[in-house]
């Protein structure tokens, strides 16, 4: 399966919707998801997006068709070349290796940038899936956040990956 990372532009906002509104992706996601996940959810996260070279953005393609996206967090200040990972895949591609591919390209890409000295991602610590895609990818697991995350009326740990500009390609 040939997995590829593209811009977000308005003729993929009715493909995103559908592959988004997938109760799956809640989850281990942040509460800030919609869900139901509609065209004008779509249409207003890729006008969010820029939608050229510097945009930290991506949507995950597989064998050509919209299968999740993928994204950096900037942060300000002192922390300015630290950058949150964010991502998520449909529930019928999970389990493929996609991701870890879409991981490993995403952040080569983002090193690239010199700006980008850190990446991070923070993973609810039950999503075992999502930390063996960092495994992979060479992040290294930095710590545990006791009782950080309340989802479905319930505290979970959070566990804390990260890789560096100088680390990229060991994996």
């Amino acid at each position: 399966m040939e997995v590829t990372l593209g811009f977000w532009e308005p003729s993929l906002a009715p493909a995103l919707a559908a592959c988004a509104n997938d109760p799956n992706i809640l989850r281990w996601f942040g509460d800030y998801f919609p869900s139901p996940y509609e065209l004008d959810d779509a249409e207003l996260f890729i006008r969010m997006m820029k939608s050229d070279e510097i945009s930290y953005c991506r949507a995950v393609f597989a064998d050509g068709k919209v299968v999740g996206n993928i994204s950096l967090g900037e942060k300000h200040g002192a922390l300015s070349r630290c950058f949150d990972l964010g991502y998520w895949i449909n529930s019928a591609y999970w389990g493929r290796g996609i991701m870890t591919r879409a991981v490993r390209a995403f952040c080569e890409e983002m090193f690239r940038k010199e700006e980008v000295a850190r990446i991070q991602a923070h993973v609810i610590a039950p999503n075992v899936a999502s930390c063996r895609v960092l495994e992979k990818c060479g992040f290294t697991k930095e710590g545990v956040l006791r009782r950080c995350a309340y989802k479905y009326d319930t505290f979970y740990d959070v566990v804390v990956y990260g890789l560096l500009a100088s680390e990229r390609g060991k994996a």
